[in-house]
Parts: structure tokens; C-alpha cells; sequence
């Protein structure tokens, strides 16, 4: 579905500037009030994890430049790396185009991963072969 405030909005200028409570306000939020969000090493440029963030978690995150997602499971904030130590500082936020993801690009200490591997991105898909081949170790 397309986001009629963003269309009104792709033809701005570069270095135009939009107030941040109107962007929210107009997100194209899932019907849980969630946006997923693309998590990207900021040197490295590789994509570390997927996860969710509701309003209040993206605000939470620019705020305290530490990445704050929404946890469906636990139904509760969830910071990186608050229990592990493996961390994530935000370096910058952006919105796509229709309003409905958003990339954040990160410092990451330590793995990204659950598992204890880099990024959440282990299983590589071949259908030719009909498998999915795991890359990366478990630290």
C-alpha cells in the first residue's frame, strides 16, 4: 500500500529538512504498530541482524544512540547488548522511501548473533541443490 505523505515527499530537494515527529507520525507501520529495521555494520558495510522497533523504541534509539528494538517474543524493549555486552551504537538512522523500514548503521561489539556469529545471516540458500549450507562458526 502506498504512503500518500511520502509520496508528497519524494520530490524534495537534497538537504531539504522535514520535522522528525511528522516522519513518525506517518510511518507505515505494521498493524502491530512495528517497522522492521535492517541493522549494517557501519565499517564493514555487511548486514548484521533484521529486527522490529515500535515508535518508541526508534526514539529511545536516537536518543541514547544505543539500538533499542521491539522484542515480539517478550512483548517488552529489548537494548543490544544489555545482558551480553555485545553492543550496537547507532552511527545513523534512515527511512526508505515508502516509510515502512528502516536502516540503521552500527558499531557492533562483539557478534551480532545470538549464536555467537557475526551477523544473524548464517544459512546460505542454493535451490539448484536443494540445501541450506551454514557459514560461520558459533563462538
Amino acid at each position: 500500500m502506498e504512503n500518500a505523505f511520502f509520496q508528497s515527499i519524494e520530490t524534495k530537494p537534497d538537504q531539504s529538512t522535514l520535522d522528525l515527529n511528522l516522519i513518525l507520525e506517518n510511518l507505515a507501520l505494521t498493524s502491530d504498530g512495528l517497522i522492521p529495521v535492517i541493522t549494517q555494520d557501519a565499517h564493514t558495510k555487511d548486514i548484521l541482524m533484521m529486527a522490529w522497533m515500535n515508535k518508541s523504541a526508534i526514539t529511545k534509539t536516537l536518543e541514547s544512540k544505543c539500538m533499542t528494538y521491539w522484542s515480539r517474543s517478550r512483548q517488552s524493549y529489548w537494548v543490544k547488548g544489555e545482558t551480553s555486552g555485545n553492543t550496537q551504537q547507532l552511527v545513523s538512522m534512515s527511512l526508505d522511501c515508502d516509510g515502512d523500514a528502516l536502516l540503521c548503521k552500527v558499531i557492533q561489539k562483539g557478534p551480532a548473533c545470538h549464536t555467537g556469529r557475526d551477523n544473524c545471516f548464517y544459512f546460505d540458500l542454493n535451490y539448484e541443490k536443494q540445501i541450506a549450507t551454514v557459514k560461520g562458526n558459533c563462538k
